[in-house]
Formats: C-alpha cells, structure tokens, sequence
C-alpha cells in the first residue's frame, strides 16, 4: 500500500504539471472503486482550474476554483501524466484531461482508492475531518506521544499505526523508525521513557523525509508519476530483511506477525 512518502512523492511529482491548469474534460471508465465516484463528478470538475495540490494524511486534495477532488491511492493505485492521446490500459479508471493537453491518469488494480468531488471545505469532509496529527508536523513531538501512550499497554508499534492517534506512520515506517530510535517493537507504549518518546519522533520525521527524499518504497507495485519506483528499499535496515545481518551489529534480523502484520527488529541494536 503507499504509504505517507509515496503519497507526498506523487502530489511532489504531479503538482508543477497540474496546478493553475483547467481541467477540460474528465474521463470515468469505472466508477465503483472503493466508494461509488461522485454522482456527476465529471460535470462537476468540467471548466474548473485545479488552484493547489496538497496532502493530508495519505489523501490528494485538488483545490480547484470550486469546489475539491479528494484522492486516495488505495492499496494499488498511481497516479501518471501522460498525453491525452495515450490509450487507456486495463485498469486505468480515471482520467483528468488538462488544458495543457496533458492527462492525469489514475490506475487503481484493485480498486480500494478512491475519487471523490465536494464542494465544501475539503478538510471537513468525513474521511478528514477527525484525522489525527501529522507526523512531520511540529503538533506531533515526543510530549505529545508521550500523554497518547500514557498507561497504555498496547505495542509501540501498533500505537504508531493507530491513525487516530498520528496519520501516515504505516508499516514499513514504523519498523525503521523503532529501529533508528533502538526501540524493540513489542515494548508497551505506557512503558517507554520520556527521551525514548522524543528519540522515537525524532526517528520517525528523519524516515519518513529520508523516504520522500528517494521517492518511496517499492515493495509491491508502487510507481512514482513518471513510472520509476521508490529507491528508500535501498535503505531498510529491517524492513523485509529477515535472516540478513544487521548493517548495524552483524545480527541477523528477526522478524514476526504483529497485529496481522510482519514486524522486524533487530534483537542487538533495540531494546
């Protein structure tokens, strides 16, 4: 699934191509992708200058001149610009076609992402509104990880992917991030150190810019707008790395299924 880089990495890759363009035409070929496309969406988008692009959590929200598009990748999708001309392949469900006779094309194999059309402020919509705080924000630092973990028992890791706590910390990230910060994933959230807590965010900003940065994690199928993948795999200490030595201490990497996802840790560099 893309992750908080990837996302950032796409609105990063997209937005000098797409911002103060009017979109001309929009092309829907399947409208059911994890909700139903917005009734009238392509009506709604016709004649509409696209004004900024910016993230939320691992949202796309297109500002336009009325009116948002809100994007989510899902657990498959890209985002490519290509000449309207290009013909459509399989699983490319949507297009925004701009006047710069560019087409932002939108290819979703397993459609679990989503385009949606509101015409009110994008950040209240329900999927947004009660987001939590982002992870490279100055409102997500080791106090306030702290007074969310106070008394917990819950893994550190799964309070790191708990989205209602901070968004965008997925599963690749937050097995680095344990492992720069020298955290063992099972350790009971409540239990950790004040400096363990503000080592830990620090971990988790330095990973997820060093992630952006090299375009993403490429573990599945992931692609950036222009086609090439993600290189932060280069860079995983842990991450899918079982049995291979640490780059660290040499010991191998271990790893093990935590919340119905594999973790990994290096059992000499954390604790």
């Amino acid at each position: 699934m893309p992750e908080l880089p990837e996302v950032e990495t796409t609105r990063r890759g997209i937005a000098r191509a797409v911002v103060d363009h009017t979109i001309v035409a929009a092309v829907l070929r399947h409208s059911r992708l994890r909700w139903p496309i917005t009734r009238g969406f392509a009506s709604r988008v016709q004649g509409r200058t696209i004004r900024s692009l910016r993230r939320r959590a691992k949202y796309l929200i297109f500002d336009l001149d009325d009116g948002a598009i809100i994007l989510h990748l899902g657990m498959s999708g890209s985002l490519r610009l290509l000449a309207k001309e290009t013909p459509p392949l399989t699983h490319d469900h949507v297009d925004l076609v701009l006047d710069s006779q560019l087409c932002l094309r939108f290819n979703d194999p397993r459609r679990f992402g989503s385009v949606l059309w509101t015409a009110h402020d994008p950040l209240q919509h329900p999927l947004l509104a009660s987001l939590a705080p982002e992870p490279l924000s100055d409102e997500f630092n080791g106090e306030y990880l702290a007074k969310a973990a106070r008394g917990r028992r819950v893994a550190i890791k799964q309070l790191l992917m708990n989205g209602r706590l901070v968004v965008g910390v997925g599963n690749i990230y937050a097995s680095e991030a344990l492992f720069r910060a020298g955290i063992r994933p099972r350790r009971a959230a409540g239990r950790l150190r004040q400096e363990e807590f503000a080592a830990l965010v620090s971990a988790i900003k330095i990973v997820l810019e060093e992630a952006i940065r090299a375009g993403g994690t490429t573990l599945r199928d992931y692609v950036n707008p222009e086609g090439m993948p993600g290189y932060f795999s280069q860079k995983l200490f842990v991450y899918e790395r079982s049995g291979e030595p640490c780059r660290v201490c040499r010991t191998p990497i271990k790893q093990f299924v935590q919340g119905q996802r594999s973790t990994y840790f290096c059992p000499g560099c954390q604790k």
